[in-house]
């Protein structure tokens, strides 16, 4: 088996069909040795009118999705890092985060950014787990 074919039998990329992931080149995962990365997940746009709180719980669960595609679940997430448009929403993110993450508490980052992709966004979350 040649080289090549190793490296690409070993990494599996997972599309959420997201209409960006075409325009930007991106997967919503990438699985590798064991390793699970998640991108950046935001809710998607029937929760334009929803708080931050939905929105994350809606991302936690586009995020749950890419996982089981790669054979990991929640459990499995070792790091996220959430990034807020405003700090007033990070309760609600937080109660969200700890819903999904409560038991199996993750390294965790909480940035808060001046502007997401859509004017509407509040949270956007990303994940990185580890599956033996």
């Amino acid at each position: 088996m040649t080289t090549e074919v190793k490296r690409k039998q070993q990494r599996q990329n997972i599309s959420s069909g997201g209409a960006y992931e075409n325009v930007f080149g991106y997967s919503r995962a990438v699985a590798k040795n064991g390793q699970v990365h998640v991108s950046g997940t935001c809710a998607p746009a029937d929760f334009e009118y929803d708080g931050a709180f939905d929105q994350a719980t809606a991302a936690i669960k586009t995020i749950a999705t890419a996982l089981g595609a790669a054979g990991a679940e929640l459990s499995d997430v070792v790091r996220t890092v959430v990034y807020v448009r405003n700090m007033t929403d990070a309760d609600e993110v937080a109660r969200a985060h700890f819903e999904a993450f409560g038991t199996i508490r993750p390294a965790s980052t909480l940035v808060q950014v001046t502007s997401m992709l859509r004017a509407w966004q509040l949270v956007e979350i990303e994940a990185y787990a580890l599956v033996s």
